[in-house]
């Protein structure tokens, strides 16, 4: 499931409010991360866990960061991320199903803070840009 030129364009404009506030709207996903799927604190049991915590803002600007880099790179995602994905399977070792919750709880912030309904092309492109980065993601795990 490749992304069309529509899809790449309604990603860009989507993203755009994403990628100038990348520690906030990080943090947020990680929080809405956390509390619908509290196994994914696993990963995390180092850190303070509260919602305006230096780290987890920290961390939410790293993921936010990898992201827009992918948003620049909509023609190569997977070049993009293969060192995140080299991370997270080698070192890391995060289990691979963690990946799409994120991306949903990414999809969910995003439309919370959307100035007005997300329309379905919209939505339709952003699920399947989270779709291409989790299995770029993933890809080192074979």
């Amino acid at each position: 499931m490749g992304l069309t030129d529509d899809d790449k364009n309604h990603v860009r404009a989507a993203w755009g409010h994403v990628s100038k506030n990348p520690e906030a709207f990080g943090a947020e996903c990680l929080i809405r991360l956390f509390t619908a799927h509290p196994t994914t604190k696993t990963y995390f049991s180092h850190f303070d866990l509260h919602e305006n915590s230096p780290q987890i803002r920290a961390h939410g600007k790293k993921v936010i960061d990898a992201l827009t880099q992918a948003v620049h790179n909509l023609d190569d995602i997977p070049g993009a991320l293969s060192k995140l994905s080299d991370l997270h399977a080698e070192k890391l070792r995060v289990d691979p199903v963690n990946f799409p919750l994120l991306g949903h709880c990414i999809l969910v912030t995003l439309a919370c803070h959307n100035h007005g309904p997300l329309n379905a092309s919209t939505i339709l492109s952003m699920d399947k840009f989270m779709a291409v980065t989790s299995k770029a993601l993933v890809a080192r795990y074979r």
